[in-house]
C-alpha cells in the first residue's frame, strides 16, 4: 500500500498496513471497519481500557458507521490459551466478521490469537510458529493506547501456554493483510490514548520501544529496510523518551513515542529481535507483575547486558544507531534510572540459584537466534550472572 498522508514518515510511505495517525483519530474507527468489509465487529479490549472510557468512543465511532459490536473485555497482561479460546468462542457464537483489537500489546496480540482460532481451529498452540494457518484471517484494526509493543505494524501475536510452563509462543502469519494474513488492514495511531497511562505501565512500555529500536538494530536479519526503520523509531525515541518518563508528557511528546514505537515494531517485522526478549520471556513468565517484573521492564533490565555481551568481541552490531554499542547501553540504564527500577535481577527477588533454568528456558526462545553474537544456555547464563549484580 501507498500512503501520500504527510503526518507520516517516509519509511511508512509503502506499509502494506494502512496508518492513521493524529489526535483524535479514534474516531475514525468506524468509518475504517466498515471501509474493509465490516458488518459484525469483536472488540478485543480489557478493564482498564474500559475504565479509561477509550471502548466507549470505540463502540460509538463503530456504531455510527451502522455496524454491530459484541465487546470481549478479558484481555490480562501476557494473554493466555484460555483467553483466547474464550475470546474465540464469543467470536464464533455471534458471528463475528471483523476484529479490532484496542489496547496495549496484551489486547493486540489477544485479537490476533483470537483471529487464528476464529479462522483455523483451535487450539491456538497449533499455530506456534509462522505460516501453520491455512485460512485466510478475518480482516482487523488495530488501536494501541501504549506507546510500547509496536504489534499492530506486526504478523506474530505472543500467547502465553499456560499448560507448558507459561511458555511464551510466537504465532505468526506473515501473508499481506489484503492476503489474508495476520496484519491488521488498519492501524490507528491516535496519541490522545496514551494519555490514560497510569506512569508505571507509561515507562514500561516506553523502555519496551526503546527496546524493540536498538535490538531490531542488532539482529542478525536486519536489513535495509528494517535498518531504516529502526534508525527513524530510535530518532523519535531517543528525542522524546525521557520527557515521556516525567510527568504528564505533551502532545506532542506523546506523538513522538507512539509513532516510534510503531516505526520500531515495523523495524521487528523486517528483522526481528535478540537475547534481550529471549531472557525477559522466562522472567515475565515465572515471576510475572507479582514481582513488578512486567515485560517492558524486563526486557530494560536485560538490554544493557545483552549490548555489553555483543560488543564484547569489538564490534558494535548497532552501529547503525549512530552510538557506541556502551553508550546504548547506558542509554537504557539512565531510563530505568528515572523510572525509579532497580537494575539488579536480585532486587526484584531473583537469587543466582535460578539462573540456570532460566537460562535453559531463555535458550529455547525464537529470537534467540537472532542475537548478533551466537548464544546457547552457556552464554545467556553469563548474562543472567552479569544482570544480578
Amino acid at each position: 500500500m501507498t500512503t501520500t498522508d504527510p503526518a507520516l514518515p517516509e519509511e511508512l510511505r509503502h506499509s502494506p498496513i494502512q496508518v492513521i495517525f493524529g489526535p483524535g483519530k479514534l474516531a475514525s474507527l468506524g468509518d475504517a471497519a466498515r471501509q474493509h468489509g465490516a458488518k459484525h465487529v469483536l472488540l478485543v479490549t480489557d478493564p482498564q481500557i474500559i475504565a479509561a472510557g477509550h471502548a466507549a468512543r470505540a463502540i460509538s465511532s463503530l456504531e455510527a458507521a451502522g455496524l454491530d459490536v459484541t465487546v470481549f473485555d478479558c484481555v490480562a497482561e501476557n494473554p493466555s490459551c484460555h483467553i483466547v479460546h474464550m475470546g474465540a468462542g464469543l467470536a464464533e457464537q455471534e458471528d463475528i466478521d471483523f476484529i479490532v483489537g484496542l489496547g496495549g500489546g496484551s489486547a493486540m496480540d489477544s485479537a490476533k490469537g483470537i483471529n487464528l482460532v476464529v479462522t483455523n481451529g483451535d487450539p491456538v498452540q497449533r499455530y506456534w510458529g509462522e505460516g501453520k494457518a491455512t485460512e485466510p484471517m478475518l480482516p482487523h484494526i488495530a488501536v494501541p493506547t501504549t506507546a510500547g509493543t509496536g504489534s499492530e505494524a506486526q504478523s506474530f501475536a505472543i500467547i502465553t501456554d499456560t499448560e507448558n510452563s507459561n511458555q511464551k509462543m510466537a504465532c505468526g502469519d506473515r501473508r499481506l493483510p489484503t492476503e489474508g494474513g495476520l496484519r491488521p488492514r488498519v492501524a490507528i495511531l491516535d496519541p490522545d490514548l496514551t494519555a490514560s497511562q497510569l506512569a508505571y505501565d507509561a515507562a514500561g512500555s516506553t523502555i519496551d520501544a526503546v527496546t524493540h529500536a536498538i535490538e531490531s538494530a542488532g539482529s542478525t536479519n536486519r536489513n535495509p529496510t528494517s535498518l531504516a526503520l529502526s534508525r527513524a523509531a530510535w530518532s523519535r525515541l531517543d528525542n522524546a523518551c525521557e520527557a515521556a518518563l516525567g510527568d504528564s508528557p505533551g502532545g506532542e511528546v506523546r506523538a513522538s513515542m507512539l509513532m516510534g514505537a510503531h516505526l520500531a515494531g515495523a523495524a521487528i517485522e523486517h528483522s526481528m529481535l535478540g537475547a534481550a526478549h529471549a531472557c525477559a520471556n522466562p522472567l515475565t513468565a515465572r515471576y510475572d507483575i507479582t514481582d513488578c517484573i512486567t515485560h517492558g521492564f524486563a526486557v530494560g533490565l536485560m538490554l544493557p547486558w545483552v549490548i555489553r555481551f555483543n560488543a564484547e568481541a569489538g564490534e558494535n552490531p548497532y552501529e547503525a544507531l549512530g552510538q557506541s554499542a556502551e553508550t546504548l547501553a547506558r542509554r537504557v540504564e539512565s531510563l530505568l534510572d528515572r523510572a525509579l527500577f532497580s537494575k539488579r535481577l536480585r532486587d526484584h527477588g531473583i537469587t543466582p540459584d535460578a539462573i540456570p533454568e532460566l537460562a535453559k528456558s531463555a535458550a529455547k526462545q525464537w529470537t534467540a537466534k537472532f542475537n548478533p553474537r551466537p548464544v546457547g544456555p552457556v552464554e545467556l547464563a553469563h548474562i543472567y550472572e552479569m544482570a544480578m549484580g
